[in-house]
């Protein structure tokens, strides 16, 4: 297993490098320069000005050359400096940082929360009345745009209830409230991010519960269990959902990057000071340092999450043995 998981490691190397060149290459043929978010609302900045800036930031280089002196120094953890403000882009991303993965490992868990409780309900009442209406409500939260629900629970529960926050991870006087206080109002702040976040995955994990646990329950064994007189509920939970866990795992290891991803839209609609946000700020701003910086850091977590998710297989299911 620690061969395999060594041998992945060093497999996603050349996929991290991959995926840092789509995405440098990408930024440097966007139409459009770092630099004229500076010069353009500047009327006394001359051409002169303005290819020093270029010269300064080093964007009069060729494009090979500038994303070799980029990965020179990420190699040694340098992201470089902000465009925006100066300031280092690491320091800015780890800043973010815990905040988007506290969003996500949430979404993550309410995901497993809902889909895992309604597939199996599912599998088990197949096409009867409640069957068919849980299947009609995941399929419309599939549907739906996120950045839409968004909106409207913002108008619902922020504007017309007043009972949630609409904005934000804390309020002002945070500092002030009380250790319980300070965990109801971060609670409250994080409720509609979370939901939205994981609002489109209840569909996809819970079809794909339903769909391995209706496979497993035709199984020989699972007779054979009902034919010694074990109880249904035994049955269901202890032998047949821990077999129909692995296309469970496979699409969490998928969901990854939509989570990641969509942290970028939930983020900026809820006006979350996460990861996802200051990357929409860096890429309305393009600031190059950052965008590759935020580039760099998901593409990490989304092969961490990947290689979870094949040593979960294992955990699942002792007959598979990686070497």
């Amino acid at each position: 297993m620690y061969k395999y998981i060594l041998k992945r490691l060093l497999y996603s190397i050349p996929i991290i490098v991959g995926i840092t060149v789509i995405t440098f290459a990408v930024m440097f043929f966007t139409p459009g320069k770092p630099t004229d978010a500076i010069t353009d609302f500047n009327t006394k900045i001359t051409s002169e000005s303005k290819e020093r800036l270029y010269q300064l930031y080093g964007l009069d280089k060729p494009v090979y050359e500038q994303y070799w002196n980029w990965f020179k120094r990420v190699i040694v953890f340098d992201f470089g400096q902000s465009f925006k403000d100066g300031q280092p882009a690491s320091e800015k991303i780890i800043q973010r940082l815990p905040a988007t993965i506290l969003l996500n490992v949430l979404s993550m868990l309410l995901m497993l929360i809902v889909a895992v409780p309604a597939g199996v309900y599912s599998a088990v009442k197949k096409y009867t009345a409640g069957d068919r209406v849980l299947t009609s409500f995941m399929f419309i939260c599939f549907s739906v745009p996120a950045f839409w629900v968004a909106l409207m629970l913002m108008i619902v529960f922020g504007l017309w209830l007043g009972w949630l926050p609409i904005s934000g991870i804390v309020s002002f006087n945070f500092d002030r409230l009380s250790l319980l206080g300070k965990v109801w109002d971060l609670s409250k702040h994080l409720i509609l991010p979370v939901f939205v976040s994981s609002l489109a995955s209840f569909a996809v994990l819970s079809r794909y519960v339903r769909s391995g646990m209706l496979d497993v329950l035709k199984q020989d064994y699972i007779k054979a269990a009902y034919a010694k007189g074990f109880s249904r509920k035994d049955i269901i939970f202890k032998h047949a959902l821990k077999n129909a866990l692995l296309p469970l795992i496979t699409i969490i290891g998928l969901s990854i990057p939509a989570l990641v991803g969509g942290s970028f839209i939930i983020e900026t609609v809820f006006s979350y000071p996460g990861m996802g946000r200051l990357g929409f700020e860096a890429i309305m701003a393009r600031d190059y340092p950052v965008i590759m910086g935020i580039g760099v850091i998901s593409a990490f977590l989304t092969l961490a999450g990947n290689i979870v998710a094949d040593v979960l297989y294992s955990v699942a299911d002792p007959r598979i043995r990686y070497k």
